[in-house]
């Protein structure tokens, strides 16, 4: 049930004054007929209503309780009840008596109610004055046409946005001749990008080129055109739209625009228009040093003042409402959103009316030119639009044009957003909370210590006292605060007369910041930004199958040796390193919140853990002649394993001194297993110490019953079910009772956690897919794997069952028509992949042929026989889309391997041909991650260095251990 359940009589008596004063102010408005003030003020009061229940809902529902259990409610039943109440609260009376509870309730709801008034009075004003002029917004650009009548007055929405200095928020006017949007700010800078699109873009179509809307500029405020969204049509306009989005990232790199995000870019046909430009030339600080190292420092940097920070790119939220959620202007894709709590009365209209929380879905916004977008299409149409623009303005450079340009902007108001929105939000909702309200200097002074921590960690945030109390002042008033300035100016304007910063020229640093800019990087950034818009690893299948042209067995070990060494030679070329002996690299990484371009987390998945396996195998196949001489690979991974170091002790520091600070996920990929995992590995790969390796393994232990109690994810990545293996290896080595204990407990829980089927079948729900999955990485055979390990280690019987359960319910998704596993996503296929499918199904099948359970049989036939159907899925539909290991050739290459070697492989494969297939297929195409074609991704797992290990493992005498389960090995080998 939504929150509108409070009854509009109940906030009549906070509304009905200011509104009343409103009607008689816009009756003093000539210029508006009667049915023109009265258009408005419905529009003001449907708005309030709106503003006012939501921040009185949690009040009045207390309040509400509160009378039921005094017994001033006495009817005989709960609807009956909450007539009472709404008839009780209706009264004048009880609103001023709700001053004793909550004392500053009432006066900060009258300058609410009273701003937002002020404001929609001040906008009718302004329309009637400027009414006569606005027709110009309604024609067609570049029309010879004279400009139609606006019309008369017959809609208006307020609240288009967040509610700024006294509650204006931008307004969207319906009038018989069309609509325009009013903004309660100057649009100074949309009529300056509009004269420079046209001077740096002349040769394009203006039918085609790159756009804001048509605005007509007041002192203070201004009118835009109303842009109506339009999908292209055809591949032809759709190729344009992409290419026009590469334009904006050009244009945006070089102004410093911002918070593009997918309300603020409308897709009209093949034009992609940006209908909110005001965050141009944001000032950037020096960062400050994080304590993880000066090449995490440097990368993040890198990432930040990239073409990443204007928000046009995908990315993921980190904030508490948003994360993992993708806001951008180019991703936000349908289909690829996590779902989202939102605060909503549960039985509404009764006296046992209660807070709760809904899943929602992320409505999709305007900003697709298609229904169904495929980004990775037209990908490199935005790289190409992108890289010509750029080069245009760079030859604008070299003829001292680009400074002239730029200064048309010098005097424009621009907006500054330290703060994210999302910030502002929880602030807003811990202030408005029935406690704070009833208490609320404690609730205004954790605010400000709050946003005051935030500016100490994170630069670029106001620091001085007085505009932080400023900035609480302007959210306790139910408004987002807003800063400004000038790029000629540079000191920020924010709220309430205070001031920011030192005066600087914003244009003239954006301007040296774009020519310091490694456009390599750039490009790079622009190609990894893509894996963002999805949520799933293995999302995107290339158009064109990777398979070699012919199967050539000649030389293999030759060519396997160049084609690993070349691989790890990129990698060691892509490092960021710095003087400080610490590295890193900026790739797509998948963390708990989904895909990012970040510097490398510490996981063996994608991160540095998994770099640091790679190299260590490396320099153990170099020294024994198996592999050709890398120049500077032990130094290389002296300083990755010195970051992992520096990495672990200050996330160990700040986990001290950050009390709410968000705990790991437990997970065997991402999360405190695969960290256990990694140490571990790198101890038995000889590249640390064993005591250092298991007291780093026994800390991060020390962080899984918070991740246990925080993240309910059970699957093998980042769920609880991959900490189950590194535990009971870390117990093997050690005997520490506590790693035995938590792996138990783990298994309780997933046990717990599993839906049982009438056919004795079990699978367990996963964020996103409550339904199930299949597969390794995230459904039920993973899940099975570990609770069999347990089972094995442990003898624990009732993880045994639930682990042969699972794999019961894993065979049940085996379409035997088509030969693979279900893939229960929702795209209807089978799928043969590491992560989702046969892959990682007969990886398990053959581990629990090795891991038999205690006093019970493993059915090794059918072990055998998933084996092999995994085996020939692999070879059927697992080849040829990329090379990695968790969806491409080099995890197939595994599963087919093992089957090879127990007999068990497809007809006709042999291990050499198999070998030859793959090494063939990388030396046509080259390696390739399935990311975008020209992207760089080092990863273990998701990227080219887990093709290079596994080139490793293809020697016959390798002993590199698989890492196609997140176990590092038995205690002989620790």
């Amino acid at each position: 049930m939504s929150e509108d359940t409070i009854d509009d009589s109940v906030l009549s008596r906070v509304l009905d004054p200011g509104l009343t004063r409103l009607a008689a102010q816009l009756g003093s408005i000539t210029a508006l007929t009667v049915a023109e003030r009265r258009t408005v003020h419905a529009a003001a009061a449907a708005a309030l209503r709106d503003t006012v229940r939501l921040r009185t809902n949690r009040v009045l529902i207390l309040e509400m309780h509160a009378a039921r259990i005094g017994g001033k409610l006495t009817a005989t039943d709960p609807r009956g009840r909450w007539a009472e109440w709404t008839a009780l609260a209706s009264r004048e009376e009880f609103w001023d008596g709700l001053g004793t509870n909550y004392p500053t309730l009432l006066p900060r709801l009258r300058t609410l109610v009273d701003n937002r008034c002020a404001a929609a009075l001040s906008m009718a004003r302004r329309f009637a004055a400027d009414r006569a002029g606005l027709g110009v917004l309604l024609t067609v650009p570049g029309s010879a046409e004279p400009a139609p009548d606006l019309g008369e007055l017959v809609g208006v929405e307020f609240g288009m946005g967040d509610s700024h200095r006294g509650g204006n928020t931008v307004a969207i006017l319906t009038c018989t001749g069309g609509r325009v949007v009013y903004k309660p700010r100057s649009v100074a800078v949309d009529a300056a990008l509009t004269g420079f699109l046209a001077r740096v873009l002349p040769d394009e179509p203006a039918a085609t080129r790159i756009a804001v809307p048509d605005v007509v500029c007041r002192d203070g405020y201004g009118w835009a055109a109303h842009v109506t969204h339009r999908y292209c049509d055809g591949d032809a306009q759709l190729r344009s739209f992409y290419r026009g989005l590469g334009h904006w990232l050009a244009v945006m790199r070089l102004l410093g625009g911002s918070d593009l995000h997918a309300e603020n870019v409308v897709a009209v046909g093949p034009v992609p228009m940006v209908v909110d430009c005001e965050t141009l030339f944001i000032p950037v600080l020096p960062a400050r040093e994080s304590g993880y190292g000066l090449a995490v420092d440097r990368a993040g940097v890198l990432v930040g003042d990239s073409v990443l920070g204007t928000g046009l790119l995908p990315g993921r939220g980190l904030a508490l409402g948003w994360r993992g959620v993708d806001q951008s202007a180019i991703g936000s894709l349908p289909g690829q959103q996590p779902t989202t709590k939102l605060p909503i009365i549960l039985d509404g209209a009764t006296d046992e009316a209660r807070f709760g929380y809904a899943e929602v879905q992320i409505p999709m916004a305007a900003n697709h030119p298609s229904p169904n977008p495929v980004l990775g299409r037209y990908w490199d149409q935005m790289v190409n639009g992108f890289t010509e623009l750029t080069e245009h303005l760079q030859g604008l450079d070299r003829a001292g044009d680009l400074e002239d340009l730029l200064a048309t902007f010098a005097d424009v108001p621009i907006r500054v957003v330290p703060r994210s929105t999302e910030c502002y939000a929880e602030l807003a909702r811990m202030l408005w909370h029935p406690q704070s309200l009833h208490d609320e200097p404690p609730a205004r002074a954790r605010a400000v210590d709050l946003l005051a921590r935030q500016a100490r960690n994170v630069s670029g945030r106001p620091t001085e006292p007085v505009v932080i109390d400023a900035e609480v002042a302007d959210l306790l008033e139910g408004d987002v605060p807003f800063f400004s300035t000038t790029p000629s100016r540079g000191t920020v304007s924010a709220p309430r007369g205070t001031t920011w910063g030192s005066p600087r020229d914003l244009a003239a640093a954006a301007l040296r910041r774009w020519r310091a800019a490694d456009f390599a990087v750039e490009r790079q950034v622009i190609r990894c930004a893509l894996v963002s818009a999805y949520l799933n690893e293995g999302w995107m299948l290339d158009i064109k199958r990777l398979r070699p042209s012919g199967i050539n067995r000649h030389g293999l070990d030759r060519r396997r040796r160049t084609l690993a060494a070349g691989i790890v030679q990129g990698v060691a070329d892509a490092a960021i390193r710095a003087e400080d002996g610490t590295v890193t690299w900026i790739a797509p990484v998948l963390d708990p919140t989904g895909w990012a371009v970040l510097s490398l987390g510490l996981d063996v998945y994608g991160g540095a853990a998994g770099i640091a396996i790679l190299l260590a195998g490396y320099l153990r196949e170099m020294r024994h002649d198996r592999a050709d001489p890398v120049p500077g690979l032990p130094g290389l991974i002296d300083d990755v394993v010195r970051t992992m170091r520096l990495a672990e002790t200050q996330w160990a520091k700040d986990r001290a001194a950050i009390s709410n600070r968000r705990a790991l996920p437990a997970g065997g990929y991402l999360g405190v297993g695969s960290r256990i995992w990694g140490w571990l590995a790198l101890y038995r790969l000889g590249v640390v110490p064993r005591v250092e390796a298991l007291d780093r393994a026994c800390a991060l232990m020390a962080e899984l019953p918070e991740a246990l109690d925080t993240d309910p994810s059970l699957d093998v990545v980042r769920g609880m079910s991959g900490a189950v293996v590194p535990l009971l290896r870390l117990h093997e080595a050690t005997g520490n009772p506590e790693a035995l204990r938590l792996a138990g407990d783990i298994g309780k829980r997933l046990v717990a956690a599993a839906h049982v089927r009438d056919d004795g079948t079990a699978w367990w729900a996963n964020p996103g897919f409550p339904d199930g999955l299949g597969g390794l990485a995230h459904g039920a055979t993973g899940i099975g794997w570990a609770l069999s390990r347990l089972a094995a280690a442990t003898g624990d019987k009732e993880a045994g069952t639930m682990a042969d359960a699972a794999f019961a319910y894993e065979e049940t998704l085996y379409d035997w028509d088509r030969g693979g596993w279900l893939d229960l996503r929702g795209i209807d296929t089978v799928a043969a992949a590491w992560c989702h499918g046969g892959g990682g199904v007969g990886i398990v099948a053959a581990d629990r042929l090795r891991h038999p359970l205690p006093g019970q049989a493993v059915d090794d036939e059918l072990c055998r026989q998933v084996l092999h159907r995994a085996a020939v899925a692999s070879r059927a539909t697992g080849l040829g889309w990329n090379h990695t290991l968790c969806h491409g050739d080099l995890g197939a290459w595994e599963v087919m391997d093992i089957a090879i070697a127990a007999g068990l492989g497809p007809p006709t494969v042999d291990r050499e041909r198999l070998d030859a297939h793959v090494i063939g297929s990388i030396e046509q195409h080259g390696p390739i991650s399935g990311f975008a074609r020209e992207t760089f991704v080092p990863g273990l797992l998701p990227g080219l260095g887990g093709v290079a290990y596994q080139l490793l493992r293809m020697h016959p005498d390798c002993t590199l251990p698989s890492v196609l389960l997140p176990d590092p090995g038995p205690a002989s080998l620790l």
